[in-house]
């Protein structure tokens, strides 16, 4: 079977290390390729760990193709992941237009525990698969590390370990829709939108408030506290026992990538939170934009959050929230 070959930009680093021999400034020497099974990994994934998403590596192999080819690759985790964690049995090379684009080079990798694996079906000497570790929940609060290996048809095996990596105790729930006098009550313990009769069964748990309201133009998209003055809360009936007073402070520019999920590489971590003073603050937050959002602390002090507005429809008067949220005690 003819040989195939991936490159993706980590490929190319193991290459030049497979490839490199030293070299005299004023001349110029065909490197030597290095000899026997080599590996290397990147972490591909930026900013805190949460539960429920993912960390992603790159972990690639070469092998000169004299001396054999790729047999299998294996990952394992000191804390085996939630469902969703795996290794690609697709090795990857970008194309023309800067896109990645996958070609299968194993069987359907499989996950059994900690441990994630592969086994090669075509003839290669060198490969990149991407491994997506699913953070659980027995992971929040500790550290997580990992094994990587790969084995040659000349029976070598070679391994590369990453890690630790905290994993934080933050929460997080993307993409809530949020509508005028219908799912509008929001509670930041449940990390959930309620409607008025879920609300009037949750009464304890409801922080906030969403309204739109077109006249004045400065109210708009807003979050309010159901105990802020009723001025802020117009035409609003609360159910019965919805009455807390949650802190809020506007944030403009804060696109964090976790919630946004757009190109911005700002994270928000535990320690923003912790820094957090919001004892001065209004219960109120008007006027909310798209990509903009607004620091919440619950009236209790249990919670410290911050809600970012994905989008608006002022015509249907709603929007989509996501939530970052950690716990104080």
């Amino acid at each position: 079977m003819k040989r195939r070959y991936f490159d993706t930009h980590l490929l190319w680093m193991l290459v030049c290390i497979v490839l490199v021999s030293s070299c005299k400034e004023e001349e110029y020497a065909l490197p030597t390729p290095k000899s026997g099974l080599q590996n290397d990994v990147i972490k591909r994934t930026l900013g805190p760990n949460v539960v429920g998403l993912d960390i992603e590596f790159a972990y690639a192999m070469a092998i000169l193709p004299d001396e054999g080819k790729l047999s299998s690759a294996r990952v394992e985790a000191s804390i085996p992941g939630a469902a969703g964690t795996r290794l690609e049995n697709n090795a990857f090379y970008t194309n023309g237009s800067g896109a990645d684009v996958p070609v299968q080079i194993g069987e359907p990798g499989t996950t059994e525990g900690s441990v994630s694996q592969v086994t090669f079906n075509v003839d290669t000497s060198a490969a990149t698969l991407r491994y997506y570790y699913i953070i659980p929940e027995e992971a929040r609060g500790k550290e997580v590390s990992f094994k990587f290996s790969a084995t040659s048809s000349n029976g070598q095996t070679v391994s590369y370990s990453m890690g630790p990596y905290k994993v934080t105790n933050m929460d997080i729930v993307r993409l809530l829709p949020v509508v005028n006098n219908g799912d509008c009550y929001i509670s930041i313990a449940d990390m959930a939108v309620y409607d008025e009769t879920e609300a009037a069964a949750n009464a304890d748990k409801i922080d906030l408030v969403y309204l739109y309201r077109a006249s004045p133009a400065a109210f708009a998209h807003a979050l309010v506290s159901p105990a802020a003055d009723a001025e802020y809360l117009p035409g609003v009936t609360l159910p019965a026992g919805v009455n807390k007073s949650t802190r809020l402070r506007k944030a403009w520019n804060l696109q964090d990538f976790h919630l946004a999920q757009l190109q911005f590489g700002v994270y928000i971590d535990e320690v923003d939170f912790e820094k957090l003073d919001l004892s001065e603050s209004p219960n109120y937050a008007l006027g909310l934009k798209a990509e903009a959002g607004t620091w919440v602390e619950t009236a209790d002090g249990k919670y410290r959050a911050y809600i970012f507005v994905n989008s608006v429809n002022n015509g249907g008067q709603s929007a989509v929230i996501s939530i970052k949220r950690l716990q104080m005690f």
